[in-house]
């Protein structure tokens, strides 16, 4: 398989992922980075061999076919607008954007350009989750009609070294950690089309307990805890809690799903792999390893214990999928269904009024093994 280059914007923590993980797969070469602070951008190409480059330089060369942006919340829609005018691909750290509106404008400046716009997470193509989907596909848990999503803990401030962003309007547990969970379940069960919510602030203030900036104190200007019911098109309603104000909780399950015929509890969806266990109605659970399927056994040094990370997954795809014509599984159109999804529940919370969702979408393609193999075949030719 030929393989298109590929260029990263914004050189923070996430950005040595993508560089360590790309190579796993054909289609695709990082072959430099850029950053507005020039010593990032040359430290990281300096650790991963691939060229530094400005903003303004890579968005000129023409032999980078993509780019992914990998810039702060804040700045992902100008960003992203910079890419697509540049006649780049696109493949975007989650959220895509911080509202609805400048979502579908990605959208459709990418439509108008003929361009693929691409958006984290691709969890959901990782083993854990795609099982999760065959088997619900295939009846194992028979109709869908409730669920439950969950992510809850303290917040960010104790490991990363600038959480700041993370407690500003757009970012918060729903926009950081809820892309995760809502684009899982919009894989496994199809659009959301109402959204109930309710949001709260737990501290006006966070201190900093990780280097280098120990002992700093953090203004908090955004919801902390947000709660939601979302009803999806399927008649299926599944409530998500999210919060960095919980010290301590028994929730041993991040996602489950209950069916007519029995229940199901889905893989954490911040990881591509991980077991999923089923019931026979009111039976005991059975579990089934995914560990052995695509982009499911464990890999991840840097966890403990290890983990299955395949980032860049979402962005190999998106490059076969502009070669074979096809929508990308981890496609804007989804993660601006997300996007608006996640604002829908902030809305309704500071509303107190159910809030509908405009959008709809097709659940992505299931990654089969044949597809599997397909983009990790390895090939010396490059595209542009």
């Amino acid at each position: 398989m030929a393989r298109a280059a590929i260029g990263i914007i914004g050189c923070g923590n996430i950005s040595a992922a993508y560089l360590e993980l790309a190579p796993l797969f054909a289609g695709i070469e990082i072959v430099a980075c850029a950053d507005i602070v020039p010593a990032a951008a040359k430290a990281r190409a300096s650790q991963f061999s691939v060229r530094a480059m400005s903003v303004e330089a890579l968005l000129a060369d023409k032999d980078i076919a993509a780019a992914v942006n990998l810039t702060v919340p804040k700045a992902h829609f100008r960003v992203s607008q910079e890419i697509l005018s540049a006649g780049k691909h696109l493949y975007s750290e989650k959220p895509l954007t911080l509202s609805a509106a400048d979502a579908r404008k990605l959208v459709r400046l990418a439509d108008r350009r003929g361009l693929a716009v691409g958006c984290a997470p691709d969890t959901f193509l990782g083993a854990g989750a795609q099982l999760a989907r065959r088997m619900i596909d295939k009846g194992a848990v028979g109709r869908v009609v409730a669920g439950s999503a969950t992510f809850l803990n303290h917040g960010m401030e104790h490991w990363h070294p600038n959480p700041d962003f993370f407690y500003r309007p757009g970012a918060g547990p729903m926009f950081d950690i809820g892309p995760y969970y809502v684009t899982t379940l919009v894989s496994l069960l199809g659009p959301v089309k109402a959204v109930a919510g309710m949001a709260s602030k737990g501290l006006a203030e966070r201190v900093i307990i990780s280097e280098p900036r120990r002992g700093e104190r953090l203004k908090v200007t955004t919801p902390t805890t947000i709660n939601a019911v979302m009803e999806f098109a399927s008649g299926a309603l599944v409530s998500i809690a999210t919060s960095w104000d919980v010290w301590r909780h028994g929730h041993e399950n991040p996602i489950e799903i209950y069916g007519t015929d029995g229940s199901m509890l889905v893989p954490d969806p911040n990881f591509f792999g991980g077991p999923v266990a089923v019931t026979v109605k009111d039976g005991d659970f059975a579990r089934v390893d995914s560990g052995d399927g695509a982009f499911g056994p464990a890999n991840w040094p840097a966890a403990r214990p290890r983990v299955a990370n395949y980032r860049a997954l979402g962005l190999a795809d998106m490059m076969d999928a502009v070669r074979s014509g096809r929508e990308p599984r981890c496609s804007g159109r989804l993660a601006a269904h997300v996007v608006e999804v996640m604002e829908a529940a902030q809305v309704s919370a500071a509303t107190r009024k159910f809030v509908k969702v405009r959008s709809t979408v097709e659940r992505p393609a299931p990654l089969t093994a044949a597809d599997a193999r397909r983009l990790t075949a390895r090939s010396a030719a490059r595209i542009t």
